[in-house]
């Protein structure tokens, strides 16, 4: 893990344990990178609550209750699959904050509309619920690992809000 992600991690945790806040995470893509980073911060028991890893449409709906109309509709990377995923875990978690990611990470996959290193960001903070897409460039490592960062910094952005 990088210093920089990690250092992230170590902020997302200080400031959900200084508000007396939860975190969960639900991943496609980084397949447990996330979720890596935020429980490597000793004393984080006191704010995560769970990690899923649904790399499967059929995970996604069957763990997350993603609506299989939008994963045949917009697809599994999507601002609308994202956003299901962040938002209902947020229900299932009963968490504060629940993060998500899905993406083509490469080196295949990826369609004319969402090549390699299309990436959707989600999160659900107090049932507000916001999406965002990037396109990274890279190998498989390199999108996974920068999403991983963008995601952790996206959840520092949904707690400044608050």
């Amino acid at each position: 893990m990088s210093d920089e992600i990690r250092l992230k991690a170590e902020r997302l945790v200080r400031i959900l344990k200084s508000r007396g806040w939860t975190v969960a995470t639900a991943e496609s893509m980084t397949g447990g990178l996330v979720a890596a980073a935020i429980t490597s911060v000793p004393g984080v028991s006191e704010v995560f609550r769970e990690g899923y890893v649904v790399y499967a449409d059929e995970a996604k709906a069957a763990r997350l209750n993603v609506r299989r109309d939008t994963l045949a509709r917009h697809g599994s990377v999507s601002g609308e699959c994202a956003g299901e995923m962040a938002e209902n875990l947020e229900k299932l978690a009963q968490c504060d904050l629940a993060l998500s990611i899905t993406g083509f990470a490469g080196p295949t996959g990826g369609t004319a509309d969402a090549p390699i290193g299309t990436v959707w960001f989600a999160s659900s903070f107090h049932g507000t619920v916001a999406t965002r897409m990037e396109r990274i460039s890279g190998d498989r490592d390199a999108v996974r690992r920068t999403a991983t960062l963008k995601l952790l910094l996206w959840g520092l952005e949904a707690l400044a809000g608050k």
